[in-house]
């Protein structure tokens, strides 16, 4: 009794059937196989196997934010006064300088004027006292009457022996000016001392924690 062979059946489409388009998006390989297109709807990925990277829209870039610069420092006005900050020994020096050129110019140009010497005398005096830093305050009450004799000597009358019987002599006659011009220089200097007193009491009651009295 003959068998009969049964062919399996063939679940694929046939050869010779037509086959339906591929989408528009989808590409046909070296081999014949579908590929899709780089970065389609379909999720598909590039030639290498990573997925495709999405094109961001030019409109939604990220801008980096302003980089904000800090301000310039204020410069300092023209017309500041200076402040310098002179030593004990800076503001003798510095006051018996000016005082003998200050009685230089009088000697050339007022005729050695002791009252020109003595109007002179006290702006000097407020600048020193202004001046001294706050450690060497009391030096300059001391420091001024100093100067001042310095200053006499160009404008003292006499020469030789007769220089010193001039200068004594301009110091008696010119009297007034310098107490006067010590005892601004001494009230500049208390001034100055107060306000420093307090200031280290505001100071130290800030950092102990308790009211200032």
């Amino acid at each position: 009794m003959e068998q009969y062979r049964t062919r399996p059946a063939q679940y694929g489409p046939r050869r010779d059937r037509p086959r339906p388009p591929l989408p528009p998006q989808v590409k046909r390989g070296a081999g014949g196989g579908p590929v899709r297109a780089r970065g389609g709807p379909a999720g598909g990925g590039s030639a290498g196997g990573a997925p495709a990277r999405a094109t961001r829209p030019p409109g939604a870039q990220r801008r980096p934010a302003p980089v904000r610069r800090p301000a310039p420092a204020p410069a300092a006005s023209a017309g500041r006064l200076p402040n310098p900050r002179l030593t004990g020994l800076g503001s003798g020096l510095f006051c018996a300088v000016v005082m003998f050129l200050l009685g230089a110019v009088c000697a050339a140009l007022f005729g050695g004027s002791l009252t020109a010497y003595g109007v002179l005398f006290l702006p000097v005096c407020v600048l020193t006292a202004l001046w001294v830093r706050p450690g060497d305050l009391m030096t300059a009450p001391v420091v001024v009457p100093i100067a001042f004799a310095a200053g006499l000597l160009p404008v003292a009358e006499g020469d030789g022996g007769n220089k010193l019987m001039g200068l004594l002599t301009a110091l008696a006659t010119q009297a007034g000016w310098l107490y006067g011009g010590t005892l601004v220089a001494g009230l500049i200097v208390i001034v100055r001392r107060v306000r420093l007193v307090r200031r280290r009491r505001t100071a130290a009651a800030a950092a102990g924690g308790r009211p200032a009295m």
